[in-house]
């Protein structure tokens, strides 16, 4: 059965699969948010306003439920060529204190504006590379968070950790202030792909780490997969998948390179376009990997991840609780989360609000005691519709106008369009609704996109968004 899907580039059903590769394979949004950033309406969004629909936000939910931190932590020693997040290079450590007083800076504005102590529910450490910081600055982040905050009965802390640099010392430390889940960054295990890629980092480092946090006792362990990265073959895709079976990691992320190289300062210059596999061979190597995940029994959760049943994910997934946000999915919701930290965004479900995005800004912001907001989206009745679609889909597969709030007057035209998609078998409609089948699952990106009114009422006229398959 493996060697059959490993070679099924003659058969009716890779045909059909191509076909609609080269159909359906067109830039769109990763729906991290809705509305995206590139449609945000930057005119109508306030300061005062977003500090408004913040402590709403904050009133509604802190005793409920409690809030969300993501805290970004831009320093890397290298350049990582796939990477498109916002980061800062260099090997000079002492950067790490200043940055971590700054940070600290801001939580207390947040602190003072609001009217109690939060309860946090949800710590993500993002990068960057969080590891990049020593221990002791990380247990000072920490504390200095809770110095003014309590946590929630059910939190759930989280971090990054890059293999090559996360020592025993940090997930120890991490583990003790609280953190039971951590994601390292795997990528590919083939020499060439990595050299390409500029991130060398032998299987050996990320089996250390592994059995380390393991061993500690971390109860979620995730890695980070990527197809259709420069000069990768499925051979490689296989022998990554084959090692990452050998080390039983509860979660995977298995996605998509995106490639787009006119964002400035992301690196993706180190390699030609013709380097990079595109749509059959794209789509080869991400069929080849879900059949090998599916064999050893991980599930696929939302778009590009996949969880043992053992896992936290799963069993959001499982019950209807799985969300997306900044953070990626999580096995929790919060209504408000609060990023921290240089280019971060924040999201009350009223709006959202991003931190300037260079350092030197950064600073100069905090030290007139100002939180480092500089543009931001006001969500409008339409836009939270949507966007409680485009969330259902994304995490359940499936959405549902039954309820009249998650109706609007579009719907008869979406309906329309999409029955091309249920004409190609990437959806069922069922009463009032519609759910995406197995075989739609890979296009999931594209099935959002019909909800999304903005992009259709005005289509970019430079590229925005990476290939959606």
């Amino acid at each position: 059965m493996v060697k059959s899907r490993f070679t099924f580039g003659h058969s009716n059903d890779f045909v059909m699969t191509n076909s609609l590769i080269q159909k359906y394979n067109v830039p769109g949004p990763r729906y991290t948010s809705y509305p995206t950033v590139p449609y945000w309406n930057e005119l109508d969004f306030t300061y005062e306003l977003w500090l408004d629909t913040l402590k709403k936000s904050f009133i509604e939910s802190n005793t409920s439920e409690g809030i969300s931190l993501y805290i970004h932590l831009p320093f890397c020693e290298s350049m990582c060529t796939f990477c498109g997040c916002n980061k800062r290079i260099t090997k000079n450590h002492e950067v790490e204190n200043p940055y971590i007083k700054a940070v600290l800076k801001e939580w207390n504005l947040y602190c003072d504006v609001l009217d109690e102590r939060p309860n946090i529910k949800e710590i993500h450490l993002g990068g960057g590379t969080p590891t990049f910081f020593s221990s002791e600055h990380l247990e000072v982040l920490i504390n200095g968070i809770f110095a003014k905050a309590n946590k929630a009965s059910d939190y759930e802390f989280s971090f990054e950790g890059h293999p090559n640099n996360t020592t025993r010392e940090h997930l120890q430390k991490l583990y003790d202030l609280g953190f039971r889940r951590v994601s390292f960054g795997v990528q590919d295990y083939s020499e060439k792909v990595q050299k390409a890629i500029h991130r060398i980092q032998p299987f050996l480092n990320v089996a250390k780490v592994t059995l380390w946090a393991r061993e500690i006792g971390y109860t979620s362990i995730g890695h980070d997969i990527i197809f259709g990265l420069p000069f990768q073959e499925k051979e490689d895709v296989i022998d990554t998948i084959e090692k990452t079976k050998s080390l039983q990691p509860d979660r995977l992320a298995f996605y998509s390179y995106a490639h787009v190289p006119w964002i400035k300062g992301n690196g993706q210059r180190g390699f030609n376009d013709e380097d990079i596999p595109k749509d059959d061979k794209k789509r080869e190597l991400y069929e080849i990997g879900k059949e090998l995940l599916y064999e050893n029994d991980y599930h696929e959760i939302g778009m590009d991840h996949f969880a043992l049943t053992t896992d936290s994910l799963f069993h959001s997934f499982e019950v209807g609780k799985l969300h997306r946000n900044f953070m990626g999915y999580s096995s929790s919701k919060t209504q408000l989360m609060i990023g921290l930290g240089v280019s971060s965004i924040s999201d009350s479900w009223y709006s959202f609000a991003q931190n300037v995005k260079t350092i030197e800004e950064y600073y100069q912001l905090l030290d007139t005691n100002t939180i480092p907001v500089f543009r931001g989206h006001l969500l409008t009745e339409e836009d939270l519709i949507i966007r409680r679609h485009i969330l259902n889909l994304m995490c359940q597969f499936e959405t549902s106008w039954t309820n009249p709030k998650n109706y609007f007057k579009e719907i008869p035209e979406i309906v329309i369009q999409l029955k091309e998609m249920e004409k190609d078998g990437l959806i069922d409609f069922i009463p009032n609704g519609m759910r995406v089948t197995e075989a739609g699952k890979p296009f999931v990106r594209n099935i959002c996109m019909a909800f999304d009114l903005l992009l259709k009422r005005k289509a970019p006229d430079t590229a925005l968004f990476s290939m959606t398959v």
